[in-house]
């Protein structure tokens, strides 16, 4: 057989096998002519009699709302109501229903279901006809059921109109510190970020902190010698500043450091030395993927008044940053006495007997009060904080930084939407105005008193309905807002049953925060269970700023445990373009340096396989590392797999950073003339 009828029919095996593989995708659908899609027309309308299911109302029962459209409306009761819809291809779907809601003048949750999978608003009280906005839902390739249930119902439909998404401008978030003086390498980071932002992902992990991941030793110290030394004879150094003594008036001190650098705390329980292994969900990850989390996060909790002690996590924060080249952010957890009358002003409390909850007498509102002992308290918070955080900007190391999160907690449970009945946390339980006061009361300190100027604001916010936006302490006191998804048990989007990962992205979500801050700030995940599914942010456009899986405990495993995350999916998205790793971060991040680690380049664009040549293969290769990444991504186990070259070269798709079916889609559209370049700088 010779060279040209081999490569001929090779081209043909390799059509078949790529229509095989990328029929699900909808890939050949823009390319084939004169497929009949058999798609609807959008945007679609439809009567909310006309439903499947729907009576015709008039009027519901004595009350009338003119200016009805068709013969009538629906009102949603004890029935639901459906319709189908035919997509050409998996998207996201914006649904708007001309509507009424007389029943609760606070507002109405309303639920849809599109494909079984349900959606939620809040329908605010209207007597007469307005739009009611459901938000962007995920439509698949094919007919889709969009049903209108009577969980909460009480509503009157006049009509649905069913629209092709419109995505909002991401572009528009601000690269620029709320801190004017905001130090060379904080302002570094924050440009960095909104250059990332809507194109990429940056990968994160939560270390634990405080007390956990416990390692036992044989280390003790040896009052007769003066020495903390191991089993070995090994000696390890006292540190002065924290001697103590037993109940039995016994001397030993707290700490100890060994050779590698590694801090020991002494056990009251067993009277040794232990350390906390604060590594542990990295070097996972590590083990895992190859690659180790951009961003880590950290905490201050442990420097609270009632309990004071170091556990190096400023030494932490600066050995990420400065000799891993990583990127900070930090939460804190600081609690506050469970009774006022329990606490005696700069004395050690129990733990027991202190909590960040909302379960304690202490008032919010009187932290900003002088002569109380909520103000002298949460001075001492602040100056310890502050403590932590000098230390960082002396070492020149920007931080992420997540005061008071997860404000709101569950929407209110009253009839005043923001008072704070639903609050998790000591912080936000009385409201929503208290709570942007002591965000500001803490900023100002910070920064005027302190002179702290290495933060970067980050807020959490949810988005249980359109009064969740007041939580909002507004684009001069934040620089980026964000979402903790904690979903796997509860408020699943996917339709899947409890005990598997929810890799929901949370599209809507993230576009309701978008809406909140007006685009003018970068949406983060700074908390999560499940880490969102690599294929359902990009075909979502759900683009994160960041992901970051809270560290595992005996309560829950939400890196380590399958019912949290899947394996094989962490690796595929920490192998993937779409995702950036901590060794993907610019070597000189701090110095504004926007160049990255790898120092490849692209040596033919469009040519996956590596093979000096663009054909039908590449579609083939790139299409197998999307579907199968165990075998054919980056780190697969087939000899065939795409490497990091050939990523490279077959990004050709410059609507999204990072190879998807899309890329795959232009090398055939090159192939088959229809245009004349892969270049993507081309014009």
């Amino acid at each position: 057989m010779n060279g040209k009828l081999k490569k001929k029919i090779a081209l043909a095996a390799a059509g078949v096998m790529a229509a095989v593989q990328c029929g699900s995708t909808g890939l050949f659908t823009s390319v084939a002519a004169g497929e009949d899609t058999a798609a609807t027309k959008f945007p679609y309308v439809i009567e909310g009699e006309s439903m499947e299911g729907a009576d015709l109302w008039t009027s519901i029962y004595q009350t009338e709302i003119p200016g009805f459209s068709g013969e009538g409306f629906f009102y949603l009761t004890a029935k639901p109501a459906s319709f189908e819809v035919t997509v050409p291809e998996d998207g996201m779907y914006s649904i708007t229903v001309r509507g009424a809601q007389i029943i609760n003048e606070g507002g109405r949750q309303q639920a849809v279901k599109i494909n079984g999978v349900k959606y939620t608003t809040q329908a605010a009280y209207s007597d007469k006809w307005i739009d009611y906005d459901f938000g962007m839902v995920r439509m698949n390739k094919g007919v889709n059921t969009i049903e209108f249930i009577s969980e909460y119902g009480y509503m009157a439909i006049d009509t649905v109109t069913v629209s092709k998404a419109v995505f909002p401008d991401l572009s528009k978030a601000s690269g620029t510190t709320v801190d004017k003086d905001a130090t060379p390498e904080t302002k570094a980071l924050m440009s960095y970020l909104k250059s990332v932002y809507g194109k990429n992902i940056l990968s994160g992990q939560q270390e634990i902190y405080g007390g956990g991941h416990a390692v036992e030793t044989t280390i003790r110290y040896d009052a007769n010698a003066n020495k903390c030394v191991d089993q070995n004879g090994n000696e390890y150094v006292i540190d002065e500043e924290s001697w103590d003594k037993t109940e039995q008036g016994e001397k030993f001190p707290w700490h100890c450091t060994g050779p590698d650098g590694q801090v020991y705390t002494y056990s009251t329980q067993n009277r040794n030395y232990t350390y906390n292994d604060y590594n542990y969900e990295v070097r996972y990850l590590k083990e895992l993927t190859g690659e180790e989390p951009a961003i880590r996060g950290f905490d201050f909790g442990s420097y609270c008044p009632c309990y004071a002690w170091d556990d190096g996590v400023a030494q932490r924060m600066i050995d990420w940053a400065k000799n891993k080249n990583g990127i900070c952010t930090a939460s804190w957890h600081v609690n506050v006495p469970t009774t006022k009358a329990s606490y005696t002003l700069g004395e050690p409390l129990d733990f027991g007997l202190t909590t960040y909850t909302e379960r304690t007498d202490f008032v919010t509102a009187n932290c900003m009060v002088k002569g109380t002992m909520e103000y002298d308290y949460f001075q001492l918070c602040m100056k310890n904080l502050a403590a932590e955080l000098k230390k960082l900007q002396d070492a020149g190391v920007p931080v992420i930084f997540r005061p008071f999160h997860e404000a709101e907690g569950n929407p209110s449970r009253t009839d005043d939407p923001i008072d704070g009945s639903g609050a998790w946390f000591w912080w936000s339980k009385e409201g929503a105005v208290v709570y942007n006061k002591l965000w500001a009361f803490l900023q100002d300190t910070l920064t005027n008193e302190y002179g702290l100027h290495n933060l970067i604001w980050e807020q959490n916010l949810y988005a249980w309905s359109d009064n969740s936006a007041k939580w909002y302490s507004g684009d001069d006191r934040v620089d980026i807002v964000g979402f903790d998804k904690y979903n796997c048990q509860y408020n699943r989007h996917d339709g899947k049953q409890q005990g598997v990962p929810n890799e929901d992205a949370e599209a809507g979500i993230f576009y309701t925060l978008n809406k909140f801050v007006k685009g003018n700030k970068m949406v983060s995940m700074p908390e999560n269970d499940s880490i969102p599914g690599l294929r359902n942010m990009q075909i979502e456009h759900a683009y994160w700023l960041y992901f970051c899986p809270w560290y595992d405990s005996e309560q829950a495993h939400f890196l380590c445990g399958k019912e949290y995350q899947d394996p094989d999916a962490l690796k595929a998205l920490y192998n993937s373009d779409f995702c950036i790793t901590l060794s993907e971060l610019p070597k000189d991040l701090y110095k504004g340096s926007s160049e990255p680690s790898s120092s490849l380049k692209v040596t033919k664009y469009g040519d996956a396989n590596c093979d000096n040549g663009v054909d039908m293969s590449d579609v083939v290769l790139i299409m197998q590392s999307l579907a199968n990444p165990n075998k054919y991504g980056i780190s697969g186990t087939e000899d065939t797999h795409i490497t990091e070259q050939g990523q490279l070269n077959a990004d050709v798709d410059v609507s999204i950073k990072g190879v998807t079916s899309g890329d795959a889609l232009r090398i055939q559209e090159f192939l088959l003339g229809k245009i004349k370049t892969l270049d993507p700088s081309s014009k």
